[in-house]
């Protein structure tokens, strides 16, 4: 594709949606990054565990508090299988010019 389409495409598509030409470019490009990540890691959950997450999800509220021992430890196993450390460390990784050292995505050595 020509520089000169893309840039006429994107103006064409920030005139359709309200407020996006306030957004700067880099920020919608960060956007869609670490959307395309947290995807990548989504896609690792069945479709029935992906809708069993967000069930979860909305059960707590986003307190741990609010659901049985049995949803708590549903929930705590599809985190696992979702990798949520990797995903956060994908996700900075994405953004940062510099590596990030393998103690932040992986954890600390286990003896």
């Amino acid at each position: 594709m020509s520089p000169g389409l893309i840039t006429h495409s994107l103006g064409k598509a920030t005139g359709r949606i309200p407020g996006l030409r306030r957004v700067p470019m880099v920020k919608l490009l960060a956007a869609a990054e670490i959307a395309l990540v947290a995807r990548d890691h989504l896609l690792r959950l069945t479709p029935a565990e992906r809708r069993r997450l967000v069930v979860l999800v909305r059960t707590g509220r986003g307190r741990r508090s609010r659901l049985s021992d049995g949803q708590r430890g549903e929930l705590e196993r599809l985190l696992a299988k979702l990798e949520a450390r990797a995903l956060v460390g994908d996700a900075v990784g994405a953004m940062s010019p510099l590596p990030l050292p393998k103690r932040l995505l992986y954890g600390p050595r286990r003896r």
